[in-house]
């Protein structure tokens, strides 16, 4: 034991400190004796239960209608097009050989669905994150049987979002490209602005300045702006007689010069691996580029937990106490149908456990500490309107968990509209009250801890801000089928506008009842994707798998000399 002293502002301070030695000790969580919520359904609560979950039955149905819908992709004829006459996998087949195994968390499924231009199924390319050699991996994967992998103003910002959970969560990202570049009619919203199709290559600099790997896997065409990925990633890989990558392809070369050209001599694979050097790995067949691409992620500067420990983690979490399938009949048709939120969070934790924080005062927010899969979490649920005393709980609850560094879980149910004022206590008290929410909201965009929010209700006005909605940075945002998104709810229209205009209240109140539904939320990517309410542990479990990846990484110095390719 060795004796240390430090001196600081003239005091003199003594501790003892341990010698470390060089070599990594195994660390060790500390116990938790965390108590447990037993709270089973009521009988008196059984009428509220039933409409609840004859609600979140139609919005399954709905889920799986318009999951298969997106799963068929451009439709059999473009499906034929694609494997027939154009030889190439289909996107999920490439996924089945690129990752592990098919236990990926895909991102934004629904995206580009109901939208002004039409459906886009999937905005046409899937995203998610999944393992390779054990490793968790964003992937860009475009979908060219939509529209011939042309990429709609939807499509860009699915790739944008893609990137930046990479970099959040500073995982390494894999680009697999079949692009035909931007969809010209709807040029004025993809180009010119800050988050459009130009930031996908500041990202890519960024990120590789950051440390953060980068590959692309070039298995189809790489035209215009497109074919700036593969030739911005660190590495790349090209698959002969499929990918090509040029600005301006045949009929263009033809228009301007009158040359004919085939894209193999143009762009393809044998120019680009042996004269333009524009890629790093030639082959022959797709199966062997994914052969590839996984032997160039095993190179990758991470040192991951052995297996044995990871399984151990695991198998200590307990399950809940509860089965997960009761969740359906607790996500609130409305939020006159809201239950206590404990129950729902007695069916995600560990065991049902749950330690809860300042659990006599501002009683309208839940907040305490639990485990899911073994990841203490510090948990922030709506139970009520958002009060005066329940924002300075949830504002110390945050600062507690961003001071020992605790990922925070929100579950979000937030009043539909906010309370009127019709008298000058009620004034005061609003003041007060907005105060109280500032200070919430600055303690959670200051949180430096990962943050994840599901909208298990409500996601309504400001007190969603609070509740680290998506304008907060959350580093995922889920909502469940039932959810609600909208400056206020369906039928409190008339808290926006003047007294006696029943007409536009109305109709307000209609546009409201459309827009507000979690499809259309999803469809515009304003969240991560919808999520089933049962599924909900399993999903949260893999969020904190990934987040902790990024302590694995044995090189995350910040922005260093960007890697130039020749």
């Amino acid at each position: 034991m060795q004796r240390c002293i430090i001196r600081l502002a003239g005091h003199r301070w003594q501790f003892s400190a341990r010698c470390v030695s060089s070599a990594p000790a195994k660390r060790v969580a500390l116990h938790s004796a965390f108590p447990v919520l037993k709270l089973p359904l009521l009988p008196i609560q059984h009428h509220v239960y039933e409409a609840n979950l004859r609600n979140s039955n139609a919005c399954q149905k709905k889920y799986t209608k318009l999951k298969d819908k997106v799963r068929r992709g451009g439709g059999e004829t473009a499906v034929a097009r694609h494997t027939q006459r154009n030889r190439k996998l289909l996107v999920r087949d490439r996924l089945c050989l690129l990752l592990d195994d098919d236990n990926f968390l895909e991102l934004s499924p629904f995206a580009g669905l109901g939208l002004p231009y039409g459906d886009i199924p999937s905005a046409g390319c899937l995203t998610g994150i999944g393992r390779i050699n054990g490793l968790w991996c964003v992937f860009i994967a475009n979908d060219a049987t939509v529209k011939g992998g042309t990429a709609y103003p939807i499509s860009v910002k699915k790739q944008l979002r893609a990137q930046e959970v990479a970099i959040q969560n500073r995982l390494p990202c894999v680009y697999l490209v079949d692009s035909g570049g931007a969809f010209l009619p709807l040029q004025s919203e993809i180009f010119p602005d800050k988050n459009h199709g130009g930031r996908t290559f500041y990202n890519e600099a960024i990120m590789s300045a950051m440390k953060i790997p980068q590959v692309a896997l070039v298995c189809g065409s790489c035209t215009a702006g497109g074919a700036y990925i593969p030739t911005m990633a660190e590495e790349a890989v090209m698959v002969h007689q499929i990918g090509t990558i040029f600005l301006g392809g045949p009929p263009l070369v033809k228009a301007a010069t009158g040359e004919e050209v085939s894209p193999e001599d143009l762009g393809g694979a044998r120019l680009h691996a042996e004269v333009s050097g524009c890629v790093d790995h030639f082959a022959w067949k797709e199966k062997e580029a994914f052969d590839q691409t996984r032997n160039i992620i095993s190179t990758l500067n991470f040192q991951l937990p052995e297996e044995e420990e990871d399984t151990a983690k695991r198998k200590a979490g307990e399950e809940p106490l509860h089965s997960s399938e009761e969740l359906l009949g607790l996500a609130p048709r409305s939020y006159s149908h809201t239950l206590d939120v404990r129950m729902i969070v007695s069916r995600l934790t560990d065991g049902s456990r749950f330690q809860e924080f300042k659990a006599r005062y501002g009683t309208t927010l839940v907040t305490g500490f639990a485990k899911i899969h073994g990841h203490l979490v510090g948990i922030v649920a709506n139970n009520g309107a958002l009060t005066y005393e329940a924002a300075l709980k949830g504002s110390h609850f945050v600062q507690l968990c961003d001071q020992r560094d605790i990922p925070l879980l929100f579950l979000q149910n937030t009043a539909p509209a906010a309370p009127l004022t019709l008298s000058a206590a009620q004034a005061e008290m609003n003041s007060n009250r907005l105060k109280a929410q500032g200070s919430m909201m600055s303690a959670v965009a200051c949180a430096s801890v990962p943050k994840i929010t599901v909208v298990i209700g409500g996601c309504h006005g400001a007190d969603s801000y609070a509740m680290c909605g998506r304008a907060f940075d959350p580093n995922f945002l889920f909502l469940w089928p039932n959810a609600r998104v909208s400056l206020t709810a369906p039928g409190h229209a008339g808290s926006l506008l003047p007294a006696d205009d029943e007409q536009e209240e109305e109709k307000l109140n209609q546009n409201l009842e459309e827009e507000s539904l979690a499809f259309f939320s999803s469809g515009r990517m304003w969240d991560d994707g919808v999520i089933l309410p049962q599924e909900t542990r399993t999903v949260l479990g893999v969020c904190l798998d990934i987040i902790k990846q990024q302590q694995y990484q044995l090189s995350t110095e910040k922005r260093r000399s960007v890697l130039i390719r020749m």
